[in-house]
């Protein structure tokens, strides 16, 4: 069965591959965490310190003196895993800048290809909902794209109320102390 741990260098082979699968859909540079970190990222991961370093980048981010990315916030990594297997990620942001407010949200989530379509998505929001509880949100804002059908019944399957739509974001209000 699949959970929400934290990152850790025990699934570096697994993680570079699913990281290859995203960057095969062209997610690098794409505008989101996982494009950026990619980009910034990607040439280090195939040496173990490299990676290691990278781990505690992302580790180091949900400390609110952490230095971060222009436009960043505090947030919080866990990753999607059944076993030894990469599943996916989710990164809970602590509170909102404006552009959160409009388009990013307080929660966002990947599912490496190769495990899409079997309720993995479902299920790493429910569960991201209740850490989102411990970090004093509620309701979490959810977005996503107009277009992107699957994702927008992951989120109203969580119990998301569609606000509204900001340019192609559908905009999602999903309550985190009923989950």
């Amino acid at each position: 069965m699949a959970e929400l741990i934290a990152p850790t260098v025990r699934l570096h082979r697994s993680f570079l591959a699913a990281m290859t699968e995203f960057a095969a859909e062209g997610r690098a540079g794409d505008g989101t965490l996982l494009g950026y970190e990619l980009d910034r990222f990607s040439p280090q991961w195939e040496r173990p310190d490299g990676f290691a370093e990278y781990i505690r980048w992302v580790l180091d981010q949900s400390a609110e003196d952490t230095a971060r990315p222009p436009g960043y916030v505090p947030a919080t990594t866990l990753w999607w895993v059944a076993g030894e297997e990469f599943l996916g990620r989710v990164n809970i942001r602590h509170r909102l800048t404006a552009d959160l407010f409009e388009r990013g949200g307080h929660i966002g989530y990947d599912v490496r290809a190769s495990a899409r379509r079997r309720g993995h998505a479902t299920r790493m929001l429910h569960d991201s909902l209740r850490v989102a509880h411990r970090l004093g949100i509620d309701p979490a804002l959810v977005t996503c794209d107009a277009t992107n059908l699957a994702s927008r019944k992951v989120i109203e399957h969580n119990g998301g109320t569609l606000e509204d739509q900001r340019g192609a974001k559908l905009r999602f209000w999903v309550p985190t102390g009923s989950t």
